[in-house]
């Protein structure tokens, strides 16, 4: 078989894509840019590079990323093994070491025979059967290339990143590891915070100095509702942040033997522990700003910023006009998208589209006719959240995997087994599918 398939970008989306191709016995030519032209966001060449948080989400099948996650497992999943090969401690949550996971992203691919990588930047759109996987930090040349071929102008979001602290420099006289409710043991440190600390903390965090937006940003900008910097949550009512990111519930801190009025929770970062990631905390306050600010909780006086948070711009496409359920832009049948550019938001809704394009780019190839997976599925739900037109005229959102996406169940069941029941179904629908299909090479 001589034809090539072009991926362009070796995100979550594009590895994946890539992979699932060659693993079906396509050849394939995948492009990334980096470290060529860098992006606002990532620090590195590997593929994958994970730049928001590290974790992919819940383990379970009762939690919508957790059961996304089995789907992916089911049908061969490149990302799913190498996190899971790189994971590290976060309770009931799947979280890896950051460098560790892009870097066997990486060797795999890259070591793969049917997959020929290429360090160069796209700026049009491939004329023969292509995944583009250029995720929200698409190159501009690129994007107006997209918005040609879409007729219309693309749309933005933004999303910010979480500080990173040296687990060292945490004062663990304050600070406790705990996970909420005791589920997962001590993955998580801990920083309680009392109703004046925490009210001192709000204030500061609003009277803070922000990074201006750029031009691009103050015309259509707007925050992702499901990443929004922690100041803007603040923003929203002095409660926001102890109802939010900073809920104390399942916490008792050992020195009160009391649930503190709020806590900072920071998450593991790398397979050796001496990172921490600040949870909740994606910001777009100026660096000196959040040394100052982030150094009045508990425990965090003295702490070594390694990273400090910052925002930037994301771009996704507008879908359901756009895509159909197998990926392909309506109208040309062998281009494929894939990844936050299509609205699949989040790390994992990232890479099962990037598996479902890579599937079916390659079934194309073959002379076989693209899959559309079972709404019943996870996958299934969430491809067709993103392909189909909401008929109410309103603006389109990127979604990340949820319950709310799957159909109701036959049964009426109990609140407390419903989402294992979904899950289950889900699970025996896409079994069943698989078979049939004969989807996993």
């Amino acid at each position: 078989m001589s034809e090539k398939v072009t991926v362009v970008g070796a995100g979550l989306a594009g590895s994946e894509a890539a992979w699932q191709i060659a693993e079906r016995g396509v050849a394939v030519r995948l492009y990334e840019m980096r470290p060529g032209r860098m992006t606002p966001a990532h620090q590195t060449d590997r593929f994958a590079e994970l730049v928001c948080s590290n974790s992919l989400g819940a383990l379970m099948v009762d939690r919508a990323l957790g059961l996304l996650k089995k789907e992916m497992e089911l049908l061969g999943s490149l990302i799913v093994e190498c996190a899971r090969g790189t994971s590290v401690p976060a309770g009931g949550a799947l979280a890896v070491g950051r460098e560790e996971f892009a870097a066997e992203v990486t060797e795999r691919v890259c070591s793969h025979p049917l997959i020929e990588v290429r360090r160069q930047e796209i700026t049009e759109i491939p004329a023969a059967v292509a995944v583009i996987a250029t995720g929200p930090l698409t190159s501009d040349p690129l994007a107006r290339s997209i918005a040609t071929l879409a007729g219309e102008s693309h749309l933005y979001f933004y999303d910010a990143m979480a500080p990173i602290v040296s687990g060292e420099s945490i004062d663990m006289g304050v600070a406790f590891r705990a996970s909420r409710y005791g589920r997962g043991g001590e993955d998580y440190i801990n920083c309680p915070m009392s109703e004046e600390e925490y009210n001192r903390f709000v204030d500061a965090l609003l009277e803070a100095d922000a990074a201006p937006l750029r031009d691009f940003e103050q015309e259509d900008g707007r925050f992702f509702e499901a990443c929004l910097p922690v100041e803007e949550i603040a923003r929203r009512g002095r409660e926001s942040l102890a109802f939010g990111p900073l809920r104390p519930v399942g916490l008792v801190d050992p020195r009160t033997e009391k649930r503190p009025y709020a806590a900072v929770q920071l998450r593991q970062d790398d397979l050796a522990g001496s990172l921490h990631n600040m949870v909740g905390f994606q910001t777009n306050l100026r660096w000196r700003e959040q040394e100052r600010v982030f150094r009045m909780i508990p425990g965090m006086e003295q702490a070594e910023f390694v990273r400090f948070g910052q925002m930037h711009r994301n771009t996704f496409i507008n879908a359901p006009q756009l895509l159909r359920p197998t990926l392909q832009w309506r109208g040309r049948e062998d281009l494929f998208f894939a990844g936050q550019i299509t609205g699949t938001e989040g790390y994992v809704g990232s890479a099962a589209s990037g598996l479902v394009a890579g599937i079916n780019a390659a079934r194309l190839v073959k002379g076989e006719g693209p899959l559309v997976f079972p709404t019943s599925t996870m996958i299934g739900a969430l491809l067709r959240y993103v392909s189909t037109p909401s008929g109410h005229g309103q603006r389109f959102q990127p979604m990340k995997a949820n319950f709310g996406l799957l159909p109701p169940l036959a049964k009426r069941v109990g609140k407390r087994q419903r989402y294992l029941a979904y899950g289950e179904r889900a699970l025996a629908s896409l079994q069943q599918f698989c078979n049939e299909q004969q989807v996993v090479s």
